[in-house]
C-alpha cells in the first residue's frame, strides 16, 4: 500500500518508494536489499556474566511487557459489541455469501481486509505477507471456534488467479458491489483520494491510495444475530506477522527502511532464486 513518509511506520502496506501502479502489474524476481548497520550498531563485547546481567534486566521488562499484552488482550475482548443491521452480501466461488455464513458452524469469525482493488493484477505484496503467516494457521483457529476469511473490494474473477498462484486454501469473497470495506474503513473513492485525506485508523489522515489494510473480528450469537468486536489496522496488523516477531529476535532486527519499511518485501514467488530454501531430501 502507498503511502507518504509521514504514515511510513504506521502501516504493513506497500512502501512510498512504489506507485500505486506497482500492484497491477507483474513483478519480476529481483535482490532484496539489505542495510549495513550503522557503526553505532556495533556489538558490545562482553563476558558470559556481563551478557547474564544485561539479559536478566531485559527478561524483567519483557515479563511486563507479556502481562502488559495480557491486559490489553483482556481489554479488547471486554469491548461492547455493535450488532450488524446491514444486509452484506458477498461473491464466492459457491455463490452469494452473506456475512453470517462466512462463520459456517463457529461463533466467531476474523477477516482479513485484504488490499486488492478492481483493475489490479495481484493483490498487495504486503498483504501478501500478512496472508502467508494466516493460511497456516486457519486450522488452529477452528479448533478454538473460529472461523476465517478474507475480503477485497476487487470482483470475485481477480481474486480467484491471484489465490491459486499463492496456494492459499482459505476462503476469500469479494464485497465488490456493497458498502462492506467503504463501512468498515478500508476502500476509499476516489474523491476522497483526491482531497488527500481519508478516514483510516479512527483518524482523518493523508493516504495516497483507495484500498487500505485491516482486519476485524465478528461474533454471532444463539440466535444467529452478529455481531462486530473489534477491529485494528496499519500497525495493528504486525502481531499477525510471525516474521516480525523472529526478526526482533536477531541482532540486527528488521533491519528496514525507515521511510519504506516494507521495501524488501515481495509476494512469495517473486523473491530472488538464491533466497527460496532449497528443497530437502
Amino acid at each position: 500500500m502507498p503511502r507518504t513518509h509521514r504514515h511510513a511506520r504506521q502501516s504493513p502496506g506497500m512502501p512510498v518508494s512504489v506507485s500505486r501502479n506497482l500492484n497491477r502489474r507483474s513483478i519480476n524476481p529481483q535482490p532484496v536489499a539489505i542495510m549495513n548497520p550503522s557503526p553505532s550498531s556495533a556489538p558490545i563485547v562482553a563476558p558470559r556474566e556481563t551478557w547474564l546481567a544485561a539479559r536478566l534486566a531485559l527478561l524483567r521488562d519483557e515479563k511486563e511487557h507479556t502481562r502488559a499484552r495480557d491486559r490489553l488482550a483482556a481489554r479488547r475482548r471486554a469491548l461492547p459489541w455493535v450488532k450488524i443491521t446491514a444486509p452484506y452480501v458477498f461473491a464466492s466461488p459457491a455463490g452469494p455469501v452473506t456475512l453470517s455464513e462466512l462463520f459456517g458452524p463457529y461463533r466467531q469469525l476474523v477477516v482479513y481486509h485484504f488490499m486488492f482493488g478492481p483493475g489490479w493484477e495481484q493483490g498487495c505484496k504486503s498483504c501478501s505477507f500478512v496472508a502467508d503467516h494466516l493460511a497456516p494457521a486457519e486450522v488452529h483457529l477452528r479448533a478454538r471456534d473460529v472461523a476465517f476469511a478474507a475480503i477485497s473490494h476487487a470482483p470475485l474473477e481477480q481474486l480467484a488467479p491471484f489465490q491459486a498462484r499463492m496456494g492459499w486454501t482459505f476462503p476469500w469473497v469479494s464485497a465488490h458491489g456493497s458498502t462492506f470495506n467503504q463501512d468498515f474503513g478500508v476502500s476509499f473513492t476516489a474523491a476522497d483520494v483526491e482531497q488527500g485525506k481519508v478516514h483510516y485508523n479512527y483518524v482523518q489522515q493523508d493516504f495516497p491510495c483507495d484500498e487500505a489494510p485491516g482486519l476485524s473480528v465478528f461474533a454471532k450469537d444463539d440466535l444467529g444475530d452478529v455481531y462486530h468486536t473489534y477491529s485494528t489496522y496499519g500497525r495493528g496488523l504486525e502481531s499477525l506477522i510471525g516474521a516480525y516477531a523472529v526478526l526482533d529476535l536477531t541482532p540486527a532486527g528488521r533491519n528496514e527502511d525507515p521511510d519504506a519499511p516494507m521495501s524488501w518485501v515481495r509476494h512469495h514467488d517473486r523473491y530472488a532464486p538464491s533466497l527460496v530454501p532449497a528443497a530437502r531430501p
